[in-house]
């Protein structure tokens, strides 16, 4: 057995299995799969094991690699938790952060923020990616997610950076051609634009108001899985729209839109999720830090912040 085991390859050791396929690992490390192939070859070499079972259609751990799979999360972490140590005394923040966010609010608002961090901390590096599905941000080796809604897991730690609303908009052009409705109900009989958001059933729309709530099974000729498609349709006078504040109101502000049943919002809070293990990273509480600074300045978001949980 050779004892000189490379922390890189148990990286990449460890992004295969969760992965369970070398070039799904491969993509996301940036390397070639066969690169990664020939990394898990050396790391086998250097410990006599194998460490997969391999065949032309999936990848699948052994028992030798469940065992060295435990042990290297374990290494893993312990050198994430020295390096955080080591830039907290040092007051520079530095290393790797995935983060994770859906299409609309991760290109318009995360994005900008992270440039504007990255700037200011040129030891940090973040990769960005947008979904439009909830991510599980433990099995998918991301360190952060900023999400739009309130159901989060138990186990993550969820850190509340801005207090939001979805609202019912539509174009001056569709009200005078449908009429405005008056109820939620009326919103059945309505052209409306569904969108598959991450976290709650299509075309169910969930809202509160005048001291009740109500759940309205909403269709229309058209429908997405992108926020800006579906505002881009209300404005051309398409139907009913449900987004956030944050996203619409620029298009208030100029008319394109009017705000329909305004009694009646969606919460729809923006959050900071990360892991239990990363509870006291240095890097995670510096961009989660900025984030909401950000958030607090962008005039594009006219909500009242809330304060942390």
């Amino acid at each position: 057995m050779n004892k000189n085991i490379e922390n890189g390859d148990l990286r990449v050791f460890a992004t295969v299995v969760r992965k369970a396929s070398f070039v799904a690992a491969a993509e996301e490390l940036g390397m070639s799969p066969a690169y990664v192939s020939k990394r898990i070859g050396m790391l086998e070499a250097a410990l006599g094991v194998r460490l997969f079972h391999r065949t032309t259609r999936r990848v699948v751990v052994s028992d030798d690699g469940e065992q060295v799979y435990a042990r290297a999360l374990t290494i893993l972490s312990s050198l994430d938790s020295l390096f955080d140590e080591v830039a907290e005394r040092q007051g520079v923040p530095r290393g790797q952060l995935r983060v994770s966010s859906s299409f609309g609010f991760g290109r318009n608002v995360v994005a900008p923020a992270i440039a504007r961090l990255a700037a200011e901390h040129p030891a940090l590096q973040v990769r960005l990616e947008v979904f439009d599905r909830l991510v599980d941000i433990v099995s998918e080796g991301f360190d952060l997610d900023i999400r739009i809604g309130d159901e989060i897991a138990p186990q993550l730690i969820a850190r509340r950076l801005m207090s939001n609303h979805r609202i019912l908009c539509a174009a001056p052009a569709y009200l005078a051609r449908r009429g405005a409705p008056q109820t939620l109900r009326e919103l059945e009989t309505h052209d409306c634009l569904p969108i598959k958001e991450r976290d709650l059933p299509f075309g169910v729309w969930r809202l509160r108001g005048e001291g009740e709530e109500g759940v309205v099974k909403v269709s229309g000729p058209l429908s997405t899985n992108h926020g800006e498609i579906a505002l881009q349709w209300a404005v051309a006078g398409a139907g009913i729209v449900l987004r956030s504040r944050w996203d619409a109101q620029a298009y208030l502000d100029r008319g394109e839109l009017v705000q329909v049943l305004p009694a009646y919002t969606q919460e729809a809070n923006v959050w900071a999720v990360y892991p239990q293990r990363l509870a006291s990273s240095a890097k995670v509480r510096v961009f989660v830090d900025f984030l909401e600074q950000h958030l607090a300045c962008d005039n594009r978001v006219p909500t009242q912040q809330m304060p942390h949980e």
